[in-house]
């Protein structure tokens, strides 16, 4: 989450709105964009203050019920463990973006030809990679 935090600072005070930093040509890029919508922008077009207080309830409802399995889950559960504070710090991250800066700074742009991933940022990976992990755990580490 620090990095997260100390990532998107630095973006905000180095890096125009809406200006991109090629980095590896033709694969990734920094590019500076504001997210009121959810991870990768999804309900990034809606318009009003509705579906920024929807996305901190979910938010905060979703964190509170990920910390509580993450108390209720043994110390020995080590990966289980990893991967919910994973999603936490992410959620956490890009929660903390909406309290103090109204939108969440992305800027995380990969691409190949045209095909272009929605830009993101580190809260957003943890978020992605913790619930590809939970995923793996419930489902396919389970019937191993």
């Amino acid at each position: 989450m620090v990095l997260d935090q100390a990532s998107k600072s630095w973006v905000a005070a180095k890096i125009g709105l809406f200006e991109t930093i090629r980095v590896i040509p033709g694969f990734f890029n920094l590019t500076h964009v504001r997210n009121k919508g959810a991870i990768f922008g999804v309900f990034n077009h809606v318009r009003g203050n509705t579906m920024a207080l929807l996305l901190t309830g979910l938010s905060v409802l979703a964190f509170v019920l990920v910390l509580i399995y993450f108390i209720k889950t043994p110390p020995e559960q080590k990966l289980n463990r990893f991967t919910l504070a994973l999603v936490m710090a992410g959620a956490l991250g890009n929660q903390l973006d909406r309290i103090f800066r109204g939108t969440v700074v992305d800027f995380l742009e990969f691409h190949f030809k045209r095909f272009y991933w929605p830009t993101f940022n580190l809260a957003d990976a943890c978020v992605t990679v913790g619930a590809v992990l939970l995923i793996y755990i419930f489902f396919v580490r389970r019937t191993a």
